[in-house]
């Protein structure tokens, strides 16, 4: 066999190859090695973020629920004019007797009944009670059915009712994101909430609000205690360093409910207040079940995820720079506001996404301290996961929460800068 014919002046491999070819090879399979060093990394976070991330934008916009219980009411109900004021013809009513008979004998009529019971109180009850009374009809001898359905129940009666379900017949709706900003689809598109039933854009307003105030107070307490541990010497910075760490060691629930006896009216604090004098025993503080518990308490909590990133960047900056500025005429605070602080910004800014991302989503401590009106949105997802079951709702919750978050990261990006950002 005739040796390959290589190209003038190709360098070869040792083995006789191509360099070029045996480079590119060896490039290969070191890519693929370190692949497989981080497959498990990635999976892991496909597994336990990605995936449960995508779950939750997915069910705030399903509504098979639907169109899978009721196929066939669902296309009669595409001729039935909502405007008519009437209830639709007996055809739709055929339809819905054959789909709830089977719905029924599947023991799936009740789930169809809770998801519409969100957006028409009442309907739970109705799908209930019509079931039980279905599963008895012959639908090739009995009829006609709109009568018997209104016997079981008049709201069947009602063009509202038959209006929700051709409403939310659809398999993706954006009903979720409406109830999430306080509003609805209607007979004439999306409508607003009467005003008794807004409170998601309250809460949303109330959440941000009550973050950046925890967080801004973490900066104001945190920043000098920064200082002292990154100056002190080493031997008190870790005695220091023990006492910011001790929150970490106690239980949450346990510090939380500490400042429900601090904080109330009969507590620790307002006792002090009245014994010197300082407020009258008929007019102690409220500083439980409101707005300030929850600042109060969540500050304590959150105080060291803002004190350890300034202290790592505090640490790092050499002292040589102070003394530098103060030998070139300047004052103490001239020297730290122009020479210190600046280098100490990357730990602040480090420290304020962690905070803030974190008291964004808390929802133990306003629970427990926060009474009706210290309560964040995180709350409400928290209700309608394990109590209401309104998945979707609180899904869609979730979904603007975390766009908020991503919104106030960009405009992070683009204002300070996410790589001045450091740990140390």
């Amino acid at each position: 066999m005739s040796a390959p014919i290589e190209e003038p002046g190709e360098v070869l491999a040792a083995d006789g190859t191509p360099l070029k070819r045996s480079l590119a090879r060896a490039l290969r399979v070191q890519k693929l090695r370190a692949l497989m060093l981080i497959a498990p990394l990635l999976i892991f976070i496909l597994v336990t973020f990605i995936l449960p991330v995508a779950d939750m934008l997915y069910r705030s916009v399903e509504n098979q629920i639907v169109s899978e219980t009721l196929p066939k009411t669902v296309v009669a109900l595409e001729s039935w004019d909502a405007d008519s004021g009437e209830a639709p013809d007996e055809a739709v009513f055929a339809a819905l007797a054959a789909d709830l008979q089977i719905a029924a004998e599947q023991k799936i009529h009740t789930k169809l009944g809770t998801r519409l019971n969100y957006e028409n109180p009442g309907m739970a009850s109705l799908f209930r009670k019509s079931g039980r009374q279905v599963k008895k009809w012959d639908l090739e001898t009995d009829g006609p059915f709109k009568e018997q359905f209104v016997d079981v129940d008049e709201d069947w009666a009602d063009p509202e009712v038959w209006q929700t379900i051709k409403t939310y017949a659809p398999k993706i709706t954006a009903g979720y994101y409406l109830n999430s900003v306080d509003m609805k689809l209607g007979a004439d598109g999306v409508e607003v909430r009467p005003e008794s039933e807004r409170i998601y854009l309250t809460l949303f307003g109330r959440t941000l609000f009550m973050s950046f105030v925890i967080t801004a107070s973490c900066i104001v307490l945190g920043y000098p205690v920064a200082w002292l541990l990154a100056n002190l010497p080493m031997k008190t910075s870790n005695l220091l360093m023990i006492l910011v760490l001790l929150p970490f060691w106690t239980s949450l629930l346990v510090r939380t409910s500490a400042w429900k006896i601090l904080l109330q009216q009969q507590g620790v604090i307002n006792d002090i207040l009245v014994w010197i004098g300082l407020v009258a025993d008929d007019n102690r503080l409220v500083m439980i079940n409101n707005q300030l518990g929850t600042i109060i308490a969540m500050t304590h909590i959150l105080l060291p995820f803002m004190i350890l990133p300034m202290y790592s960047v505090m640490q790092s900056i050499q002292p040589t720079y102070l003394r530098a500025a103060k030998s070139l005429g300047a004052t103490n605070w001239t020297a730290f506001w122009r020479v210190y602080f600046p280098q100490s910004v990357p730990g602040i800014g480090a420290g304020s996404i962690l905070v803030f991302i974190l008291a964004i989503g808390y929802y133990i401590t306003p629970a427990l301290v926060g009474g009706t009106s210290g309560t964040f949105i995180s709350n409400r997802i928290a209700f309608h996961i394990s109590i209401s079951l309104n998945w979707g709702l609180a899904a869609a919750l979730g979904g603007i929460l975390l766009a908020v978050v991503l919104i106030f990261y960009y405009a992070y990006d683009k204002i300070v800068g996410i790589d001045n950002v450091k740990l140390g």
